[in-house]
């Protein structure tokens, strides 16, 4: 069974991603993303190395934002990559099974070459309004994610503006799991924001079967 919570460190909403991660993986996220568009290679590289050596032993997946390159460096769980990044199969050349490689997609001509590809889940959104982006694609509500779950047997992660909130929704419509980046990072206690998150994937994934 594919994680159902998708949790993403960005870095521009917390200044200790590795800190974060912690509380993260002790609260039973079992699938996290370091997502670093500004620091240098060196950082990105040494967070994670960093995360690497604390979560993989734990039998964490701990994917790399866009580096394929470095993702294979550090031995991390794998690559997820976007429209502007790596092609799927080139990130695939550094990042071979068991590791995954995963692709963002916004719309449904994007989501058909991702369902061509070696991709291990497909991305879709923003499904509702994000501010953790700084030029995000338009969003494309619960109607893709509908539509995506009849087109392809991949996994699908919803993103974009996902909450405690609005995830039973999300669910419902189709995602195997839900791609959580503030929601995490500025709660109050993470670790209860994380079994909430859990708590309500058990609900609606069983309500869905």
């Amino acid at each position: 069974m594919f994680p159902p919570l998708y949790a993403i460190i960005d870095a521009t909403t917390t200044a200790e991603p590795v800190a974060l991660a912690k509380k993260l993986a002790d609260a039973g996220a079992t699938l996290i993303q370091l997502r670093d568009k500004r620091s240098s290679a060196r950082k990105v590289y040494g967070d994670s190395q960093e995360l690497v050596d604390q979560l993989i032993p734990r039998g964490i997946r701990f994917i790399v934002n866009d580096r394929a390159d470095i993702a294979a460096m550090v031995g991390a769980s794998g690559v997820h990559v976007g429209q502007d990044d790596l092609p799927v199969e080139d990130a695939r050349r550094f990042c071979k099974p068991p590791c995954w490689v995963g692709v963002s997609t916004h719309n449904l001509n994007q989501l058909r070459e991702a369902d061509r590809t070696s991709a291990d889940y497909i991305a879709v959104g923003p499904i509702f309004p994000t501010v953790t982006k700084e030029n995000p694609d338009p969003v494309v509500g619960l109607e893709l994610l509908r539509t995506a779950r009849e087109f392809t047997h991949k996994p699908l992660v919803a993103i974009g503006g996902i909450i405690a909130g609005n995830a039973a929704q999300v669910y419902a419509a189709g995602a195997d799991s839900v791609a959580v980046i503030r929601d995490l990072a500025s709660a109050t206690d993470p670790v209860e924001q994380v079994r909430k998150f859990l708590a309500i994937a058990e609900r609606a994934i069983s309500a869905r079967s």
